[in-house]
This record gives C-alpha cells, sequence and structure tokens, in this order.
C-alpha cells in the first residue's frame, strides 16, 4: 500500500478508506471479518458514524458499526486512522440529534465508549445543522482537540459556502480548523467540481469521496436496459428507486466504463475508482464493501491506470 498525506495535514493514510455503513450486510459476523480484511491488506483508514450499522433494525440503538469496528481495532489501534460522525438522530429527545455543543460533546464520549478508545482521529459534522450557529459547532470541535479526545474535525455533505462560514468562523475565533470535507462524487455525481473544489484547492482541504460506485450502480452489477439482481441493494431495498437511475447520460456512463474495463482487463467498478482518486483534488475513496470479495476488487483499483485518451472519453461524459 502506498500512502498519501491527507490534505494540508502530516497523517498519512490509504487511498482508500473503509466505509462502515454496510448497506447489503447484515450479518455482523462477516461485517467484522470484512473489515479484519481490509486491515490485513493495508487499509490503515476505516470511516464510521454513530447511527451506521449492518442492519435495518433501529431498536439495536445507535452505534452498531463502531461496536464492529471496535472489536476489529483490538492490538491495532496505533496503527490505524479512524473517523466517526456526529448530527444525525440517536433517540426521540429534542437533544438526540443536531450539532449543538451539548449534542457533540455527549456523543463523542458515547463513541469513544463503543470503540473502546481514548480518541478519534477525525471527527465529522455529518450534516449541517441550521437551528445551531457554526460558531458553537466549532468551537465544540475546537475543545475536543484541546481535551485531546478528537485529532482533527471535518465536514460531511455541507455546502461550499457552510464550509467556507465554518472556516471563516474558526479563524476569527482563533479555534482549530477543519482539515477535510465529505461528500459523494462519483461519474454520475460531478457536483463537487461546481463550487467545492475551487475551495478545497484554496483551502488545502483533503476530500473523502464517499459513494464513489454511486451506490453501486457503477460496479458493473446492473445494466440499463434489464431489471435488477434481486439479491443486490437496488433489487431489493431499493427496487422501487431502480427505475430510470440508468437511463441516457448514467447508461452511456456504464457502458463507457465496461469498455474501459475490457481494454485494460479490469472491472468496472476498478475503472470507476481509478476515475475518482485521478482527480487532483480527491484525496481519498470511501468505499462501501459488504464482503472480503468486494474488498479485494477495490484494492485492485489501486494498480488500474487510466490513459489520457481513456480519462477524456469518462470526462466528455
Amino acid at each position: 500500500m502506498d500512502y498519501i498525506r491527507f490534505g494540508s495535514t502530516g497523517l498519512k493514510v490509504s487511498p482508500l478508506a473503509f466505509g462502515m455503513a454496510f448497506r447489503e450486510q447484515s450479518d455482523q459476523a462477516k461485517a467484522l471479518k470484512t473489515v479484519e480484511a481490509a486491515i490485513d491488506r493495508g487499509i490503515n483508514f476505516l470511516d464510521c458514524a454513530n447511527t451506521y450499522g449492518p442492519t435495518n433494525d433501529r431498536s439495536l440503538g445507535p452505534g452498531r458499526s463502531e461496536q464492529i469496528l471496535a472489536k476489529a481495532i483490538k492490538g491495532k489501534r496505533d496503527s490505524l486512522v479512524i473517523t466517526s460522525k456526529v448530527e444525525e438522530s440517536v433517540d426521540s429527545g429534542p437533544n438526540d440529534l443536531g450539532l449543538s455543543r451539548y449534542h457533540i460533546l455527549r456523543e463523542v464520549e458515547n463513541t469513544l465508549s463503543r470503540l473502546g478508545t481514548d480518541h478519534i482521529d477525525i471527527y465529522l459534522a455529518h450534516h449541517s445543522d441550521p437551528s445551531t450557529s457554526i460558531e458553537e459547532t466549532v468551537s465544540a470541535f475546537d475543545r475536543l482537540i484541546q481535551d485531546g479526545k478528537i485529532r482533527y474535525y471535518g465536514f460531511c455533505n455541507f455546502k461550499a459556502w457552510q464550509v467556507a462560514t465554518a472556516l471563516w468562523a474558526a479563524d476569527r475565533r482563533g479555534f482549530e480548523q477543519a482539515v477535510c470535507f465529505q461528500a459523494p462524487y462519483n461519474l454520475i455525481d460531478r457536483k463537487l467540481e461546481n463550487e467545492v473544489f475551487g475551495l478545497v484547492r484554496d483551502q488545502r482541504l483533503a476530500v473523502m469521496a464517499y459513494s464513489p460506485l454511486a451506490v453501486g450502480l457503477l460496479a458493473g452489477v446492473y445494466s440499463p436496459d434489464e431489471p435488477p439482481p434481486k439479491d443486490r441493494l437496488w433489487g431489493s431495498k431499493w427496487r422501487h428507486r431502480f427505475e430510470g437511475q440508468l437511463d441516457g447520460r448514467p447508461g452511456r456512463i456504464l457502458i463507457t466504463i465496461r469498455e474501459i474495463a475490457a481494454e485494460l482487463g479490469k472491472t468496472p467498478a476498478q475503472v470507476s475508482l481509478a476515475w475518482v482518486l485521478s482527480r487532483d483534488e480527491i484525496s481519498v475513496a470511501v468505499v462501501g464493501c459488504d464482503d472480503v470479495e468486494q474488498v479485494d476488487e477495490n484494492l485492485g483499483a489501486l494498480d488500474c491506470h487510466l490513459s489520457g485518451d481513456q480519462l477524456d472519453r469518462l470526462n466528455r461524459l
């Protein structure tokens, strides 16, 4: 594994981060085996959240993926970079969601307890919270850094102007600055190029691109002219949402990906990931692997070298 520098920090991470959402894995034992395989193969970056979990059973409470991650990192904690997130609802109370100081400081303790560690390497605001001032949010993150409970912080799913406002607020108050931004980015969804790319270049923020395969649509499993396999996400839980997803431009993108994959002897997933990682603004692609086979396939993207012509064909789409 060739590790890369994470934005403007001195932190070194694998270019693929292991995403702990487990959208298609409900077996916790298999989920644990998959995380352990990723670590054994050199992935040192593990992206979690306090609401992720390999089951839809909310009665089990928050932090299901954090509990699995705690088992996977035993004896390896000091060689790994771990994220978690805060903002989403963890219960039905009025303070059980959001980015208030109250909620952030409470939830970081819950996450640390579930992970069985004394610090989180990167703590992310999962979504924006219009009910809380950004000054209150960044002051809470700054406090956590001063207390040694987190090393860095960043923002996930914010708009460019919201990230800029947060950076300005932290600078004005003398607080520690955010170091990264996480958002979806793939060949179908390229909205980050409109405003975010200019911001992150200027502010030297690391970018964690999640959903680099468009939640599996670009993995080669689905086709524009065929119904989705019933044992996959878009053919089971999201079947009602599949119609039209690969019509028009997305379908043409998938056809081109398959053509290039055949030229290179690679899979569509590997070509799609290689394209995301080819973008100068992207530091890390967050891959949501639900089994060991997907870990190995995604790692194959790291030696998938797209030619200038192949990149042009994809970019034009």
